[in-house]
């Protein structure tokens, strides 16, 4: 739950990955925000309910 001042995002909502990071573990890739949600270095995501969000990195904009 919860505690900061706006609310953070629920795991749900479209903006779920504006919640507060409350353990940051870079050594292993991971981090987790107050909503629950665990995001990973390459932008992938674990939900809590389980389910799990692809990596959605944007395009790098180079030239090929």
């Amino acid at each position: 739950m919860c505690h900061h001042h706006p609310k953070c995002p629920a795991a749900d909502a479209a903006d779920h990955e504006a919640a507060c990071l409350v353990a940051f573990h870079p050594e292993q890739g991971w981090g987790l925000l107050c909503n629950g949600v665990v995001v990973f270095d390459d932008t992938g995501e674990l939900l809590p309910d389980g389910r799990s969000v692809p990596v959605h990195r944007a395009p790098c904009g180079r030239a090929a």
